[in-house]
């Protein structure tokens, strides 16, 4: 009863129909801009909003900013991934959700600008866009606007992003764990992101009193594909006396994990006998030719479904502080890191496949 008491008080004060007010509140499509603002307003001063659920995203339309690659997945399947994951967490709402490819670093501002002054742009996702600007354009704008994997340095929009630096930290730990002292980082730094986890990865290394020396322990690389891996992994190991090879290779992403074995097997060593392969990735190959590949799945499904829930928050509860949400990894131990020492605290290899 008090519901509808409080509905009746919104459609008298608004001037708008019992039935629009609850078709709003529900979060329906078929209401107009205009109704929705008045009616969510109302609310929010009855109190009505917080005591909705949080299931109900009380949008009509919702649009995406991304770099171009991300709507290819030959191109970037970790952003494509990301993007199908905002569409299915969608699948519930009666929202349309439109797209809008942005540079990264360089954004076109005045696109930006036009996209969102748009009457149906009633809130917006930034996935990867690095731009300060941009981050500046969209606070300013006053759109609920929730960033995904990359963050406001102005603390002025929430985000979503994987725990980059904890995901190398616990990955290079894992190794640490299983025996192994000297591992080579195989990785690709072109974007902050990937900084963050080496910094973990180094904090992993001073965590265990072990002396990180980036000569001997890590290899950069410009892409996240096999070939420059095979590459660089195969120069590594020619130029390499045997008494220093590592006895363990983390590789940044599962085609990178790709290179490494590929490279390991034309000098004559095994996987994981000679020496072990681990990725920070876990998606894109169930396994690396007929070795399943040991990992820790970095949080990428779970970004979309995340920051659609942290926009319904927003929507909710604008004034409500505004924070950065990090999703840990998850380790998927296959067959592809050999133990060198006994651990009672780990389990041993298991069979089980990537998706079972």
């Amino acid at each position: 009863m008090k519901e509808k008491l409080k509905i009746t008080d919104i459609a008298r004060e608004t001037g708008l129909s019992i039935s629009t007010v609850s078709r709003v509140l529900a979060g329906k499509a078929n209401t107009s801009p205009a109704a929705r603002s008045r009616v969510l307003q109302a609310a929010r001063l009855e109190g009505v909003m917080n005591n909705l659920s949080t299931g109900r995203l009380l949008l009509n339309s919702l649009l995406v900013f991304a770099p171009p690659r991300a709507f290819d997945v030959r191109t970037d399947i970790f952003y494509y991934k990301v993007i199908q994951g905002i569409s299915r967490a969608l699948e519930q709402h009666e929202v349309r959700l439109r797209y809008c490819a942005l540079d990264e670093n360089d954004s076109d501002a005045a696109l930006f600008l036009a996209r969102m002054n748009q009457p149906q742009t009633e809130a917006a996702l930034l996935v990867g866009i690095d731009d300060d600007r941009i981050h500046t354009l969209a606070a300013e704008l006053h759109k609920p606007c929730v960033l995904i994997n990359c963050y406001d340095r102005r603390m002025r929009l929430p985000s979503v992003s994987p725990h980059h630096q904890l995901i190398g930290e616990f990955s290079a730990h894992y190794l640490f764990e299983q025996g192994h002292r000297n591992i080579l980082t195989l990785q690709c730094l072109r974007r902050y992101t990937m900084e963050l986890r080496m910094n973990g990865i180094r904090e992993a290394w001073h965590a265990h009193n072990l002396p990180f020396d980036e000569e001997r322990h890590q290899l950069v690389v410009q892409g996240f594909g096999t070939a420059e891996s095979e590459r660089a992994l195969g120069d590594f190991i020619r130029r390499c006396p045997p008494a220093q090879r590592p006895s363990a290779i983390l590789a940044g992403g599962d085609f990178m994990a790709v290179g490494a074995v590929n490279a390991l097997r034309q000098a004559g060593l095994r996987v994981p006998q000679d020496v072990s392969v681990m990725s920070m990735d876990g998606f894109n190959l169930a396994a690396i030719h007929d070795i399943p590949l040991t990992s820790v799945h970095v949080p990428r499904d779970e970004l979309g479904v995340e920051a659609v829930r942290t926009l319904q928050q927003r929507l909710l509860c604008p004034d409500a502080p505004v924070g950065n949400l990090l999703l840990n990894g998850k380790l998927m131990i296959r067959d592809s890191v050999r133990r060198i020492r006994d651990n009672k605290n780990h389990s041993a290899v298991q069979r089980d496949g990537l998706y079972d």
